[in-house]
């Protein structure tokens, strides 16, 4: 508890390694006793065949849900898994409180099959703004911390997204065919050009990193979920790189966005991938 804390800076400036244990304590507790062994009735669909929730998904966020209300009294949570149960809670990113923007399994696909390419992704946002977020990658034992006007670290180390090679296509991870609709389709269309390399995406979370690492030079995606992009998002910003929607301007959490939208390893290909995706939409 941090009843003597009285504001969310002397939160971050005091606790952010409690939410890197409880985070660290949900993957280890929730998350890999089931990788690679989950049953089939642990396995569920919600929208459809390519949109899975699993047991480690409930658990893992109703862990985190209650450790960190305890860890900042008077925050709230918005967590994949309660939005799919009552969609009127995402409304909280809206609010007064300090929110928890939580989604448990990035990349459940890849969970379900075995593959070590998901994350647990963290946000603590603030009337709309990213203030800190940690993206945990269990089964790589990889945790990125970012914490507005302070960086971002992987791992302890710091982050530095810097710009992409001259003269070398750009790598851009866009929003997987199998979840998007064929408006979205055609509005990514812009980046099958001479000079850019696109590919699907993977977990949203672990693209960002790659960005925040500079192993990867943009996102292109198409849909607004927060818990996707809440915590790439200031990973990305800190480790000096841009975000941008179809309208120029930066994405924002609240909703509302122009789509699709790009993260970027610089401003200027940030404003390369708009460009381009302005031309396709």
């Amino acid at each position: 508890m941090i009843q003597d804390i009285e504001t969310i800076d002397e939160f971050l400036a005091h606790r952010t390694a409690d939410v890197e244990e409880a985070v660290r304590t949900a993957a280890a507790t929730e998350i890999m006793p089931r990788f690679r062994q989950l049953a089939a009735h642990e396995i569920d669909e919600k929208s459809g065949p390519h949109d899975l929730v699993t047991d480690a998904d409930r658990k893992a966020e109703e862990f985190l849900t209650e450790a960190l209300v305890k860890l900042l009294p008077g925050s709230v949570v918005v967590g994949e898994e309660a939005v799919h149960a009552n969609p009127a809670t995402y409304e909280a990113i809206k609010g007064e409180a300090p929110v928890w923007i939580v989604d448990p399994v990035d990349g459940t696909r890849q969970f379900v099959h075995g593959d070590p390419g998901f994350c647990t992704l963290v946000a603590l946002a603030h009337r709309g703004v990213l203030l800190a977020s940690w993206t945990y990658a269990p089964a790589r034992d990889q945790l990125a911390v970012a914490v507005r006007g302070r960086g971002a670290l992987l791992d302890g180390e710091p982050l530095h997204a810097g710009s992409p090679a001259p003269g070398r296509d750009l790598e851009v991870a866009t929003s997987h065919p199998d979840y998007t609709t064929d408006d979205q389709k055609r509005a990514l269309l812009g980046l099958w050009t001479e000079g850019v390399s696109p590919r699907a995406c993977g977990s949203a979370g672990l693209e960002y990193l790659a960005v925040a690492r500079g192993e990867l030079d943009a996102t292109a995606f198409s849909w607004e979920a927060a818990w996707d992009h809440a915590a790439g998002l200031l990973l990305v910003e800190e480790a000096g790189g841009a975000h941008l929607t179809l309208a120029g301007e930066p994405f924002r959490i609240t909703g509302g966005n122009a789509l699709p939208f790009t993260a970027a390893r610089d401003a200027a290909t940030a404003r390369r991938v708009l460009g381009l995706l302005s031309g396709g939409a």
